[in-house]
């Protein structure tokens, strides 16, 4: 594809205006931020590593897009010019952050790998040679279980065939013919394999992880796929065998403990790597440990394995401590299984992370969850399903592994649709107020006073008096106000300070968040107001010492009210895009006092000593001069209606912090955009074929474990992947586009169509197990066009 055309003809009345926006050089920015939600699937992890290194290679063309890379090749190259042409013809400059990454069983290796090359800039490609060359029976069988002869378990044949079904009846029904023959022998020696143990070795599939990562390591590197200032946050869900005991609070007694099983590894990078390779091959080994497949997982395995590769695993007891339980008195006893045994969508992690995300432009966020089979089991797992009981191992088989990893994601979904209702709520009540909030700025500082130079000292000083007077207007609603902001303020610096002493369990949060209280009482910083209704001077000095989060809320606040371009006059638009990049520039100052790293190097073993430690550290006054003379001599060159809107905003934030933060119950909302969901299934990318997983996927077959009887089958699925990833990733990044801009449906067609040419192209000599396939695929895709004409 040489080009696109994005003239869209059915959307004639924009076109004039988003000419008129190329000639007078504005340019909106956007960023398509993406938590990926992946689920597990068994051998279905081979179709789900095929959509996540289309991901990679979204992430590698926004970066080659915005940093004005070489063009790189491929599928990338494809998502690079549509940027472009994005840019071009729209007006949108948009950048693509998979920041987010939240992984179970099958899921969780393809999460681990695609953050590290994300993080890293390492290639993905040694992943594929894992799924393609190492994901099969004869590779995963234990030494042990290759061994054991077709006489030694005779005896366990009757298992093996209630199990997965007569052999050549299950071949027969649901096997491709090509390749019946390979399925058969393979099928034959796993089930003369050992029985009643595990099949599949720990440690063999430990060396090929470790592998796949040295290789990655090894390939040539590439630049980290995130700005320096974004983080990654990467989880993986494992299951606790024996459990850990968690302390829970209730009124009598006054504690109690419960054994908790689900467990969640967690790294994020901020610039400096996930973590060493012996830890994330920890997580990927102790994510996939499938039940009566692999071994249970202990640490003592990956030891053997490193000690046998004479490697050093240099983090070790710092990561076991990091991310095993509290007070775990021996990390080596702890036993893992399966991840998806108990949290197989794991959305919850992924969620809680949004809290911290800075943002320094408009954000689209997305939650795109990865299901290879949506609705629907594994074929052999269903078949008679409806006519009869389940017997003995299916309903073992249901218990352990289909159940679990079928529940519906109904709560998942709710908590983001709350969260997007939420947000939806506070536009509207902003909405309601701004009438009268104007008015009163407008009052207070006279109808010209938006005329006059905005110097820095004038910003402080206006700043001073409006949030004065929207206290007074507040009236009582100002001290449970004040109330929700010092418990805040006290919530952040006991979470620094427990991160900073190394233990942010309950009871250790607890106590310092109790002795950051009591200080505040002792100093009447929880007296909010005086008699006469003003703000009390003890917590207004603590707020003005303390309270980063309200200047984050301000300036982002101020953002969003520039966020809409055409609400201004077509020659003001331009000056509304710069004064938004001044305002996101003043905002960087605030974002980096968020970080941890921001106070290494400071003692706080005392939580009271360290409140004022913290304050000296952050010195907010200075930040605050500094924004103001940042935003005013931006101000100065400003157009009058664009100065007027941001002062408004600036000004007249307190009036709007005051309604709103109650209602958020003390949460600031650093990305204020309702989120969207986004899947991606077989049964959401037609655009080749339709009829979902039994259509194109060959590991659905023998209860998800398909793929690892064939390489033709491994194959199969990962271009499948790879087509499905490139169908859906561009139907996403199309509808970032504003309201009152439009691609047509035969330019978006064409786009996936020149994406699905080059997918084959680069799989064509790779893939010589499925020629037919790829024949059968270069005629679909081709009559795609005609079908759409």
């Amino acid at each position: 594809m040489s080009s696109l055309n994005y003239h869209c003809p059915a959307a004639g009345r924009h076109l004039d205006k988003r000419m008129k926006r190329c000639q007078i050089g504005i340019m909106r920015e956007k960023e398509l931020r993406l938590a990926l939600i992946c689920y597990g699937g068994i051998s279905l992890a081979v179709y789900m590593h095929g959509i996540s290194k289309e991901i990679w290679h979204v992430a590698r063309a926004s970066h080659a897009h915005i940093t004005g890379a070489t063009p790189l090749s491929g599928s990338a190259k494809v998502y690079q010019h549509l940027l472009a042409e994005m840019e071009h013809q729209c007006g949108l400059r948009l950048r693509i952050l998979p920041d987010i990454i939240a992984g179970a069983s099958a899921g969780g290796i393809n999460g681990i790998f695609l953050g590290q090359a994300i993080a890293s800039g390492q290639s993905l490609e040694p992943l594929t040679q894992l799924w393609l060359n190492g994901a099969d029976i004869e590779r995963l069988l234990d030494p042990e279980a290759r061994r054991t002869s077709l006489i030694a378990n005779a005896w366990a044949v009757p298992f093996a065939r209630s199990l997965i079904g007569a052999q050549d009846e299950a071949v027969e029904a649901s096997v491709s013919a090509e390749a019946r023959t390979e399925v058969r022998r393979k099928l034959a020696q796993f089930v003369r394999s050992r029985w009643f143990a595990p099949p599949f070795g720990g440690a063999e599939f430990c060396t090929m992880l470790l592998d796949a990562f040295d290789a990655m390591a090894a390939s040539p590197p590439g630049p980290r796929l995130l700005p320096v200032s974004q983080p990654l946050d990467l989880f993986v869900t494992v299951t606790d065998f024996f459990g850990y005991k968690q302390a829970l609070r209730l009124n009598s007694p006054s504690m109690i403990s419960e054994t908790e099983h689900r467990l969640t590894l967690s790294f994020q990078d901020q610039g400096a790597g996930l973590g060493d390779a012996a830890s994330m091959a920890y997580a990927a080994r102790a994510t996939a440990s499938f039940p009566g497949a692999f071994p249970p997982f202990t640490v003592g395995e990956i030891d053997e394995v490193l000690a046998h590769r004479d490697a050093h695993w240099g983090e070790r007891n710092a990561f076991l401590a990091r991310v095993l339980p509290k007070g775990c008195a021996d990390p080596d006893q702890v036993v893992l299984i399966d991840g998806s045994v108990l949290a197989n969508a794991p959305f919850k992690p992924a969620i809680a992370a949004l809290k911290d995300r800075p943002a320094r432009r408009e954000v689209d966020r997305r939650f795109v969850y990865i299901d290879p089979t949506p609705g629907g089991a594994a074929i052999g797992a269903t078949i008679g399903a409806q006519s009869r009981s389940p017997g003995f191992f299916a309903t073992i088989i249901g218990a352990i592994s289909g159940i679990p990893r079928e529940q519906p994601i109904h709560d998942s979904l709710e908590a983001i649709e709350s969260r997007s209702m939420q947000i939806s709520r506070m536009r509207r009540v902003i909405a309601a107020l701004e009438p009268e909030v104007e008015a009163s700025i407008e009052k207070m500082l006279g109808s010209t006073w938006f005329l006059d130079h905005p110097t820095a000292e004038r910003l402080r000083l206006w700043r001073t008096r409006a949030h004065d007077r929207a206290t007074k207007a507040a009236g009582f609603a100002y001290a449970a106000y004040g109330h929700i902001k010092l418990s805040g303020v006290i919530e952040d610096a006991a979470r620094l300070i427990a991160r900073a002493q190394g233990d942010e369990g309950v009871e250790a949060m607890a106590g310092i968040r109790a002795q950051l209280l009591e200080h505040a009482r002792a100093r009447k910083i929880d007296r909010m107001t005086t008699q006469n209704g003003g703000a009390a001077a003890e917590p207004v000095a603590f707020f003005r010492a303390h309270d980063v989060r309200f200047r984050i809320r301000r300036l982002r606040f101020v953002a969003r009210q520039l966020a809409d371009v055409d609400a201004f006059e077509p020659d003001h638009r331009a000056c509304a895009v710069t004064m938004r990049a001044h305002v996101f520039a003043a905002l960087a100052a605030y974002l980096d006092r968020e970080a941890q790293g921001f106070y290494a190097g400071l003692d706080l073993s005392d939580p009271v000593a360290a409140l004022d430690r913290i304050a000296r550290r952050r010195d907010l006054v200075s930040a605050d001069d500094a924004a103001d003379a940042l935003l005013a001599t931006a101000l100065d060159d400003c157009a009058k209606t664009v100065r007027r809107k941001v002062l408004l905003a600036y000004l007249g934030f307190g009036y709007y912090d005051i309604a709103t933060l109650p209602l958020l119950q003390g949460e600031g909302l650093d990305e204020f955009d309702p989120i969207r969901v986004d899947r991606i299934a077989p049964d959401d990318a037609t655009a080749i074929r339709t009829g979902g997983a039994k259509a194109v996927l060959k590991g659905i077959e023998f209860h998800n474990f398909g793929a690892f009887f064939s390489r033709a089958y491994r194959e199969n699925d990962y271009l499948w992947g790879r087509l499905h990833g490139a169908d859906r990733l561009i139907d996403i990044i199309v509808s970032t586009l504003p309201r009152d801009m439009c691609l047509p449906e035969h330019t978006i067609v064409a786009a996936k169509q020149a994406a699905f040419r080059a997918i084959l192209d680069e799989e064509r000599s790779r893939l010589t197990a499925i020629p037919e396939l790829i024949a059968r695929l270069d005629q679909e895709i081709a009559s795609i066009k005609r079908e759409n004409a």
